[in-house]
């Protein structure tokens, strides 16, 4: 019997093991950006250009994922230099004392089809705090052209930017406390 339990093991183990998928980000095809309301009457977007995310899954609708981000903050682009620098210093991000901002889930829950709430640990200007927000699957595919195994997601939220103790000299009239976090995404399965 003890024998018996050990194969049946070992047997689970192995399963679980090659039906582990690891997938990464392609970042040509592939955005983390934000959104600012600045003076209560216009938007302003930016993105971090240097991330890199992967995504380990057993189940084919990703049900069981767990996402891993890291992001160059240095890399922020706002499509205005002169703000990007300032958002670069100390009154915003500090990139020199906090280059890194990191991500990673520690649960993911189905809310209806190819719909879930994923929550994870925030680190960002040395504060790590859970964030939830919501993420759609859209769907696998093998790429056309490459051949790879392709699968796509659309990371949604907000974010408050108090939370992590970003920008406080500028009260929410003049820049939104919250900031609006959309990501899209294609990873490729290794």
């Amino acid at each position: 019997m003890k024998k018996l339990f050990s194969i049946l093991a070992i047997a689970f183990i192995s399963t679980t093991l090659f039906a582990q998928n690891t997938w990464k980000v392609d970042p040509m095809h592939s955005r983390l950006t934000f959104t600012v309301t600045h003076l209560g009457i216009s938007d302003v977007a930016g993105l971090f250009k240097t991330f890199d995310v992967t995504a380990v899954a057993n189940q084919p609708d990703f049900s069981d994922a767990v996402f891993e981000l890291s992001a160059d903050v240095a890399s922020i682009n706002t499509e205005v230099q002169m703000r990007d620098d300032h958002l670069k210093s100390a009154d915003f991000f500090d990139v020199e004392k906090f280059p890194k901002m990191t991500y990673k889930s520690t649960s993911i829950k189905k809310i209806a089809q190819h719909k879930y709430q994923i929550t994870g640990d925030l680190t960002l200007y040395g504060i790590t705090k859970p964030v939830t927000m919501d993420l759609v699957y859209r769907g696998t595919i093998e790429n056309p052209q490459s051949k790879a195994v392709t699968s796509g997601f659309r990371l949604t939220g907000v974010l408050k930017r108090s939370d992590f103790n970003i920008g406080p000299k500028f009260p929410a009239p003049m820049i939104s406390d919250e900031v609006q976090i959309r990501a899209d995404g294609e990873f490729i399965k290794l």
